[in-house]
């Protein structure tokens, strides 16, 4: 596995467990708000860790943590990804994918072999926006099959979205919203800078317009929620 990252404890990122974040290196996407930008647009200047290095710190903590996050980058994209979480089941851990949704044969798989307890799946704009919001990349097809993956239920998922100025606008929900429809929960993220971004004037947008946007979906997603506010 190409890690370039480690988040040694996180309570916010898998719910209901004390978990840590493995950050996988690598995107085929190009999102200008990405916040882990130097892992997808300079992979070979990641300061990768060793298996040996990862599973060694992940055996200290069996008993202390409860879950894995599997983040990226893409970890989709990472050939030995199936073993990789066949190795955190053994150790007793659940384990939470992070994925843009380009890859629905390996999410699928990953369902089908129960190496996945917990899928969060990042649903970048409206389809109409996609490809443009993805640094024009159209992909969609794929993510489209991911999420009604998904929405079959056979595994605990969430979608969210980032919400960018000039990006996303109140009537993209309306059709997210019908995009997702009947989805199990869905989360309106605030847009944190991280200081490592694709586009470095990349911002947010105020709390009374997110507010705008949520309201714009509940029609569709029972739970649809503000988070990172």
């Amino acid at each position: 596995m190409n890690v370039g990252g480690l988040q040694k404890l996180t309570l916010l990122d898998f719910p209901g467990k004390v978990a840590c974040t493995v950050f996988t290196v690598g995107c085929n996407l190009r999102c200008p708000f990405c916040h882990n930008a130097s892992l997808v647009t300079h992979p070979q200047d990641a300061g990768y860790i060793t298996d040996d290095e990862l599973f060694s710190f992940l055996k200290k903590r069996v008993g202390i943590l409860d879950g894995i996050c599997v983040s990226g980058g893409e970890p989709t994209l990472q050939k030995d990804l199936p073993e990789f979480l066949e190795k955190l089941k053994s150790l007793g851990y659940a384990v939470k994918l992070d994925t843009n949704g380009t890859s629905p044969k390996i999410l699928s798989s990953l369902i089908s072999d129960s190496l996945v307890d917990y899928v969060a799946l990042d649903i970048k704009n409206s389809p109409e926006k996609y490809a443009l919001t993805c640094g024009n990349v159209d992909l969609f097809d794929k993510i489209r099959e991911s999420v009604s993956l998904l929405l079959s239920g056979k595994v605990d998922y969430e979608f969210r979205t980032t919400i960018v100025k000039g990006h996303h606008e109140t009537s993209d929900f309306e059709s997210i919203g019908r995009f997702i429809k009947g989805a199990k929960r869905y989360y309106l993220q605030a847009f944190v800078d991280s200081g490592d971004l694709i586009a470095k004037d990349s911002e947010g947008v105020p709390h009374e317009k997110m507010l705008e946007m949520l309201k714009a979906v509940k029609p569709f997603v029972s739970y649809a929620e503000l988070r990172g506010i």
